[in-house]
């Protein structure tokens, strides 16, 4: 025991005396430990992770899409409210960019607010980066500290007016975990999802290998709700991770649990099927199958290549991760989740038409920056 707090002694000396020598650096090199830039919901959001946008449940009024689609139990014919206010309308599914998860090594750096780092004003949060190899007896292992946005960028860019079936909500920093105690903790953790213990036997961890090939090659399986498929698994809900293959991974699945502890804590609703034909639902079995992501930062997945601008929760981030992360200013990431939508519309028809509409200008808007930027 002695010997164990002499070496966490020697530690900490050696962290201050780092500390110290750090402040004397110059005030930019400072500044630059806490990089980026702010998004542009225009060029960096792949409006064609939209598709496909269906009516009536299976009759497509855009593209179908580079990913297959999620068909769920909503009704074609529905009807909303009651007595005087019942509606009956028509069905309209689509996929909605909802939300950002800005995942950082250190805390309070925040990448997708042009590396701003926010005055502590006495909090402290952890910071313990990535533990190297061969110290101590230890395993490698990372933590990562996550920043969740609100960021329906359809409703906050007004491309639908008066669009009964977007989230409507403005563009916010809704949560960080920096302020979250179970964030830093497994153990107490384990509060939120005590089914984790049941997952524990190598048998639940070999399932997480079909959920991986099922995501590669299409959606992953909703019931392995403890797998990330190829990111690894999901319990813990903590910022704790012990195999981390590459910092594009680690986003993913960080993104990934974020979600899910939320889904928990009854922050964040589902928006599918039956049951959100008329609002969103509390689901505290998250059902990953519905979620879709997007790399937002340091490198933006906007063009067709390697399977898509966006891939289904699990999928394996080997061609994704491909030139996306750099030392130093590119170590942090951020994943824009889109989810999807089953909306019950009196005018159904028409608002599908209007959805088709915005998509294709989008596109066209989308593809001429592009060309653009090529002169």
């Amino acid at each position: 025991m002695m010997r164990f707090f002499k070496n966490t002694l020697k530690r900490r000396l050696f962290v201050l005396l780092a500390g110290v020598i750090a402040a004397g650096a110059s005030g930019a090199a400072a500044a630059a430990s806490c990089s980026g830039r702010i998004p542009n919901p225009i060029t960096d959001v792949c409006w064609s992770c939209m598709q496909p946008i269906t009516i009536a449940g299976s009759v497509s009024v855009s593209g179908k899409g580079t990913l297959p689609d999620v068909r769920t139990d909503a009704q074609p014919l529905c009807a909303c409210g009651s007595g005087p206010s019942l509606k009956a309308g028509i069905n309209v599914s689509f996929w909605e960019p909802l939300r950002t998860a800005e995942v950082v090594r250190h805390a309070w750096c925040f990448p997708t607010m042009g590396g701003m780092t926010l005055d502590q004003a006495g909090l402290r949060a952890p910071d313990h980066a990535r533990t190297p190899r061969g110290f101590g007896e230890t395993r490698r292992t990372a933590f990562w500290q996550v920043h969740w946005y609100q960021s329906p960028w359809l409703f906050v860019l007004e491309a639908l007016l008066d669009h009964a079936c977007l989230e409507q909500a403005p563009w916010d920093l809704a949560y960080l975990s920096e302020l979250d105690p179970l964030w830093d903790d497994t153990l107490t953790s384990f509060l939120l999802a005590p089914d984790a213990a049941l997952f524990t036997a190598g048998a639940a961890f070999g399932a997480c290998a079909l959920d991986c090939a099922a995501a590669t090659a299409g959606i992953s399986e909703k019931s392995l709700y403890w797998c990330s498929g190829c990111q690894g698994a999901v319990f813990p809900l903590s910022g704790w991770m012990a195999a981390q293959v590459s910092p594009v991974q680690a986003w993913h699945l960080m993104a990934h649990r974020f979600a899910m502890k939320l889904s928990r804590e009854g922050i964040l609703w589902s928006a599918h099927g039956r049951q959100g034909q008329c609002g969103p639902y509390v689901q505290p079995i998250f059902d990953k199958s519905v979620w879709r992501t997007q790399l937002i930062h340091p490198a933006r997945t906007t063009s067709k290549d390697a399977g898509g601008c966006c891939q289904p929760l699990g999928r394996s981030t080997t061609l994704l991760g491909a030139n996306r992360s750099f030392p130093f200013t590119g170590e942090d990431g951020a994943v824009l989740l889109w989810r999807k939508r089953d909306c019950c519309l009196a005018s159904g028809l028409e608002d599908a038409a209007d959805a088709a509409e915005f998509f294709t200008d989008a596109e066209e808007g989308l593809a001429a920056w592009r060309s653009a930027a090529r002169r």
